[in-house]
């Protein structure tokens, strides 16, 4: 779906679906005001009789409204607080998305610019409607022998005023670019497991790296993988059919002489817990575990879409986790790429181990800060439930730009501790640490393990086991976050 943007008055314009704002006790907005008085009053008349109240989420549909081009007016509640929160906003653009998805006409025009949003400047607020719109249009039918109908939308216009055009463009620029990868990281968590495996990301990587110039990709293999050293991530997918991956992707948008950032990401494309087998109920979602990766893969897309001028280095540890006479088994003691070695408890906590070794590889890429992103924990969807990511680190400066790219995407994040008392929860007898903490701080033990391998680094670690996907019954599918988060961390540094 197209986003223009335009500095035009909404009643000259001709477009299939105008739409225009109505407040509770149906206060008309500005763009309804002024279609109200060239249609003779009409509005007025209709909201009258008490067909729409103005609350948020309500709408009403007039046709052939008099004196204007439109050829429908689609009024929207806006409720009657003068600044809207991000949630209500959100919802109120969503509502209008889905009334326009079941009309015939090809295109719309939003005259909601007069909208004061909490917090939001013109360029906050419009990308906020923008990603929205974008992310909104996304579906998933490729494995469906019938498919969705096409949609008769194909264009929506985004009305603004003149001194605010090159703002609202911006916005929608960068939304677009955002919403794109989170379809991509979407696309890759809800495709099935017995064709995602980390030989098939290795193929994606290499067909973004055809797609986009600027990009090396490297796929390195078991063998490879096993001569780098790193014995625990070579331990999770020994007992797989399907041999492991590390995707190392480089783009270099920035100065030669600038530290990249680094992302890097757990891939595994399903984990069954391995020996520590997890309970049969809801296992489907196990292919999802591979978030991390798939998150990292939509804000590389995004970020070669806009060219941003930095330089960031993309490490994905791509693995299956599988019950097999090959399998580790708990108490196998691995060592690591670091030379550390560990005590596998637990083959289900197979996430840590295959990103300690990814976050020793980064080392040699001297970044500027490393962010690991998974799906590490249940114990973090107890903690923050399925709206917020949970962050921990090593860097106070790191971790308040992320908290505050999470507040300026609507993709929000919180600050988990990461004392030194929990470490004491990983001591082993056997070997140098324990890849478990015990039933309490599960997150936050499972951060402790990933510190022990970042000391050398400016680190922080995102959680999002609770964020990356909706659970189960018909909306059950991946979200797309964190990328708004992580590509809104990057703009920052680009200053874009």
């Amino acid at each position: 779906m197209e986003l223009v943007v335009k500095s035009v008055s909404p009643e000259t314009l001709k477009t299939a679906t105008l739409v225009v704002a109505v407040g509770e006790n149906r206060k008309l907005g500005v763009a309804a005001t002024q279609l109200d008085t060239l249609s003779g009053g009409a509005i007025s008349a209709v909201l009258k009789r008490g067909d729409l109240a103005g609350k948020v989420g309500q709408s009403l549909l007039l046709h052939n409204l008099p004196n204007l081009k439109a050829d429908r007016v689609l009024l929207v509640g806006v409720g009657k607080d003068a600044e809207l929160g991000d949630r209500p906003f959100r919802k109120i653009i969503a509502g209008v998305l889905g009334t326009l998805k079941g009309l015939g006409g090809s295109d719309a025009a939003l005259a909601l610019d007069e909208l004061v949003i909490k917090g939001r400047d013109s360029y906050g607020k419009n990308r906020l409607l923008a990603e929205t719109l974008v992310d909104g249009g996304y579906q998933f039918d490729q494995f469906k022998s019938q498919k969705a109908e096409p949609r008769a939308l194909k264009k929506i216009t985004l009305l603004t005023i003149k001194a605010a055009q090159a703002e609202v463009q911006r916005a929608v620029t960068h939304a677009t670019a955002i919403a794109n990868g989170m379809a991509f990281t979407r696309d890759l968590g809800n495709l099935p497991p017995n064709i995602c495996h980390p030989t098939f990301l290795g193929e994606q990587a290499k067909a973004l790296g055809k797609e986009f110039k600027g990009l090396k990709v490297e796929v390195f293999d078991e063998k490879k993988i096993k001569d780098l050293g790193m014995g625990s991530f070579y331990a999770v997918g020994q007992g797989s059919a399907q041999p492991p991956r590390l995707i190392v992707m480089q783009y270099n948008g920035g100065k030669k002489s600038e530290k990249p950032y680094a992302l890097v990401g757990k891939g595994i494309t399903f984990d069954t817990g391995g020996i520590s087998l997890k309970p049969g109920a809801n296992m489907d979602e196990m292919k999802y575990d591979m978030g991390g990766a798939a998150s990292v893969f939509g804000t590389l897309r995004a970020v070669l879409e806009l060219q941003l001028p930095i330089n960031l280095v993309c490490i994905l540890a791509c693995a299956e986790n599988m019950p097999s006479g090959t399998a580790s088994r708990p108490g196998d003691i691995v060592t690591t790429m670091s030379g550390q070695t560990v005590e596998i408890l637990n083959t289900d906590a197979e996430g840590r181990l295959v990103l300690c070794d990814a976050l020793t590889y980064s080392e040699r890429f001297k970044p500027q800060a490393v962010i690991d992103i998974a799906t590490l924990t249940g114990a973090c969807i107890v903690a923050l439930g399925s709206h917020t990511s949970g962050l921990l680190g090593n860097n106070d400066e790191l971790i308040g730009q992320l908290l505050s790219a999470g507040q300026q995407a609507d993709d929000r994040a919180w600050q988990l501790p990461l004392f030194d008392e929990y470490q004491e929860q990983l001591d082993s007898p056997f070997a140098d640490i324990a890849n478990i903490g015990g039933p309490k701080a599960g997150t936050i033990t499972a951060a402790c393990f990933l510190s022990r391998f970042t000391k050398n680094l400016n680190w922080a670690h995102l959680d999002i086991a609770g964020t990356a996907w909706t659970s189960g019954g018909k909306d059950k599918g991946a979200t797309g976050r964190p990328v708004p988060l992580l590509t809104q961390y990057l703009l920052d540094r680009a200053k874009a």
